[in-house]
């Protein structure tokens, strides 16, 4: 990843084609370990290609990569199971429960303090 960030801000810095040598400088300068195998790789893969439409095509891939917890299973199930509208209140019920604090007993302390 590190090799990748310094290819990026190369870029960013307007060398529309960094080197080797640039991005070693990039790694260097911020006391970074240069691999040249993973820089050599980098910019064979990356060699005549636009930067923009690389990530654009990144963001394509990445858009059908399922992310969440189980949040998005519950919304998914919910149509198919027909219960849709029965489920969205019993999720708002736990929220509800989760925003009652108990009170913090500050003067309990028995007369000493952390940050005395």
């Amino acid at each position: 990843m590190k090799v990748v960030a310094a290819y990026l801000l190369a870029v960013l810095g307007g060398n529309t084609s960094p080197s080797a040598e640039d991005v070693k400088d990039i790694l260097g300068s911020v006391g970074a370990d240069a691999d040249d195998d993973k820089i050599e790789l980098l910019l064979s893969q990356v060699k005549g290609k636009d930067i923009t439409e690389l990530i654009a095509a990144g963001r394509e891939k990445l858009a059908s990569v399922p992310a969440g917890g189980g949040g998005g299973a519950v919304s998914v199930a919910a149509p198919v199971g027909g219960g849709g509208g029965a489920a969205a209140p019993a999720a708002a019920e736990p929220k509800k429960e989760e925003k009652v604090e108990e009170k913090e007993e500050s003067d309990d302390d028995m007369g000493f303090s952390l940050f005395d």
